[in-house]
């Protein structure tokens, strides 16, 4: 078992012993760190930390989580760092402190069910969209689905983890052949062979373990939807936390489209029963689908504050005609009894259960959620299909009564301390300033709700900012081209391209560009193209981005230029990367329905929404951006903004106080004689 109780000295010698046996070094603020989540565990507080690249902070929450009396949860927002933490951090750590006393090593994965391959899909066959189990599709594809078959019956044997991260190379479309989503599941007690499932194991394994590795969107089901995916635990850990709030989001988020309902019922069609005097209410169903494709054709695209009468007479519709199907598939009275019928009837069900379930919400329109129609403008358009979604307004609320106010939570993240403290980000997952305890103030013990129907109370909660072990101002320059005119919505003006032109010329590629649109990647990346030939540059879309990123770090005279897939995430230390490109200030797109009514929402409540919401989101993405400079120690270059409003606009003293200390400068000469230096050196 774990010590209950870990003293700061023991987390210390526990976390030097790990650190030793990875054959690393002591880093100040990863001790420091790990003491802190030692404490926040110990003293039942909420911890926000931010910790720089190159901290080493999955080491500095999992020893002292190790040490934690009670399971703890560690979430992550993207499949790469849950991939780092199971496939490299945890086996390595589990190797250096083995045999440790107190130290409990075992851990488990958790993901979403389907992502795990479904036994009963595989064996019994796949439902096509009329409910029928045929044996598999024909061509290539039917190769590839019987080599993933295979794959599973080889996972089964050897006691794999059957999860499409170690699977044989696939997409989204074949992965869909051999698994199925929670709602089409037929559950362990009813499925032939529950006992082999994967998800099953999974959550078996989870139940035994001190560690469990899950990620935003599961944690979010369990703890805000209340719908329990993990086994009971005691603190949470989430990594990555400056995703938080857009993850949980985007869980809580519903869509519809006309072509979703008219599947549903044909699905259901075969399953439910007719009456004599309404006929097959599957058929009523694929009517209110037509209805539902006709109102959103009729009606304009983006924010929705009123549906208006023919959508909400559509969505009726569908919500009524699914709730017919629903209440037609209870009525069993012996039909499907075979493992095939249910198998089929299982996935029609939940098929209409989730149409009824989003129907209904948007009919609801409720003041706690935002509904839109997407009509998307690219090209192909007619083959892209109108889609309503509904989010929620925020999710601050659910954050706060249903996870901060049950666990113990320790959120972390290189980019935490937006404007110079921690106050904007607690606010938004749902931390008051005025709950925030001060540096050396006396723990307080865990408060329960009181009587007064006042809902539940949260923990107070600490911030800690451990550093970097990068000297920022040494390193890295700062570059506000002061001289450019604002950006306007028209993308990048001549004097832009110009400056970009000039820019990577002297940095002799080794660029990335960041973006606020594709149509000003590609654009720079043309006139790069037009004016530097002898170098190599590369636009988000040419290509997969495992193979942009290849390319961009084997030959240092290159540059990549993209959007916001390489705002967050993409790393490449060295010589590769000696300047980053920033267009503009990456506020949110002013048509965007849902920051839009958040922003909206922030001033009617007394609030200042563009600082809460717009600021906000741009610092974070600003000093994510600015992030991908500095990697190593060894790292130098110029992070260039071409946005002047980051100096002269009232706000820009807040988003540069969000951003990495770098030495700075509006001198153009000055950066261009700093871009030929480093690429003489590096030549």
């Amino acid at each position: 078992m774990p010590d209950e109780t870990p003293t700061p000295d023991r987390v210390r010698e526990v976390l030097a012993t790990a650190v030793s046996g990875l054959g690393g070094a002591e880093r100040e603020g990863q001790v420091r760190m790990a003491e802190a989540v030692a404490a926040a565990l110990r003293d039942e507080q909420h911890l926000l930390v931010q910790a720089g690249t190159g901290t080493g902070k999955s080491l500095a929450y999992l020893v002292p989580s190790m040490l934690h009396g009670d399971r703890v949860v560690i979430a992550t927002a993207t499949l790469a760092l849950q991939h780092q933490l199971v496939e490299r951090d945890l086996p390595r750590l589990v190797g250096a402190v083995k045999g440790e006393a107190g130290v409990d090593t075992s851990y488990a994965v958790l993901k979403g069910r389907s992502n795990y391959a479904c036994l009963h899909r595989i064996r019994e066959g796949v439902p096509d969209d009329q409910g029928v189990l045929v044996d598999v599709p024909e061509g290539t594809m039917g190769a590839e689905v019987l080599a993933l078959r295979a794959w599973a019956e080889e996972q089964a044997e050897s006691g794999g983890p059957g999860d499409k991260d170690h699977a044989p190379r696939h997409n989204d479309r074949l992965w869909r052949q051999v698994s199925v989503s929670a709602r089409e599941c037929l559950g362990a007690a009813r499925c032939p062979y529950g006992e082999e499932c994967f998800a099953e194991r999974a959550k078996e394994k989870a139940a035994t373990s001190q560690l469990v590795v899950t990620n935003h969107s599961l944690l979010a089901i369990d703890a805000i939807e209340g719908i329990p995916m993990i086994p009971e635990y005691d603190a949470v850990v989430v990594d990555e936390a400056h995703e938080l709030v857009a993850r949980v989001t985007q869980a809580a988020t519903d869509e519809l489209t006309a072509g979703e309902v008219d599947r549903a019922a044909r699905r259901a069609r075969r399953h439910v029963e007719e009456s004599d005097a309404l006929g097959n209410p599957a058929d009523d169903l694929a009517d209110a689908a037509e209805a539902l494709r006709a109102a959103m054709a009729e009606t304009d695209g983006g924010r929705l504050d009123a549906l208006g009468e023919e959508l909400s007479d559509a969505l009726v519709l569908v919500r009524d005609a699914a709730r017919e199907c629903v209440s037609a598939f209870a009525k069993d009275r012996g039909k499907d009894k075979d493992a095939e019928g249910d198998a089929g009837k299982a996935q029609a069900k939940a098929g209409v259960q989730e149409v009824f379930t989003t129907a209904e919400r948007l009919v609801a329109n409720s003041d706690h959620d935002v509904v839109w129609l997407s009509k998307p403008y690219a090209p192909g358009r007619d083959r892209v299909p109108d889609r309503l979604c509904v989010a929620p307004l925020q999710v601050w609320g659910q954050m706060r009564d249903r996870l901060l106010s049950e666990s113990t939570v320790v959120m972390t993240s290189a980019t935490l301390m937006l404007g110079g403290d921690f106050d904007a980000v607690a606010s938004t997952v749902g931390l008051k300033p005025s709950e925030r305890v001060a540096e050396g103030a006396e723990p307080q013990p865990r408060r329960t709700p009181g009587k007064s129907g006042q809902g539940p109370t949260v923990l107070p909660w600490r911030g800690l900012d451990v550093g970097s072990p990068f000297d920022y101002g040494k390193q890295g320059i700062l570059y506000v081209a002061r001289h450019l005119p604002t950006p306007g919505r028209d993308g990048l003006g001549p004097a832009q391209l110009d400056e970009i032109v000039r820019l990577v010329d002297a940095a002799e590629g080794r660029t990335l560009g960041l973006f606020s649109s594709r149509r000003a990647a590609e654009a720079a990346a043309e006139a790069v193209r037009e004016r530097l030939p002898h170098l190599t540059t590369l636009a988000q879309g040419d290509a997969q981005l495992s193979e942009l990123t290849r390319q961009f770090v084997d030959d240092p005279h290159t540059n990549l230029f993209g959007t916001l897939g390489l705002w967050q995430g993409l790393d490449v230390p060295g010589d590769t990367c000696q300047l980053v490109i920033i267009d503009r200030i990456p506020f949110p797109r002013p048509d965007d329905p849902l920051m839009s009514a958040r922003q909206r929402a922030a001033d009617a409540a007394g609030g200042n929404g563009f600082m809460q919401v717009a600021a906000t989101h741009a610092a974070l993405l600003l000093a994510q951006g600015a992030g991908r400079l500095i990697r190593t120690t060894e790292d130098r270059g110029v992070v260039a903004v071409l946005d002047p409003r980051l100096s002269t606009a009232r706000y820009g003293r807040f988003l540069e106080a969000s951003l990495p200390p770098m030495w700075r400068t509006s001198d153009p000469a000055v950066v261009a004689k700093a871009l030929a230096r480093l690429a003489s050196v590096t030549a």
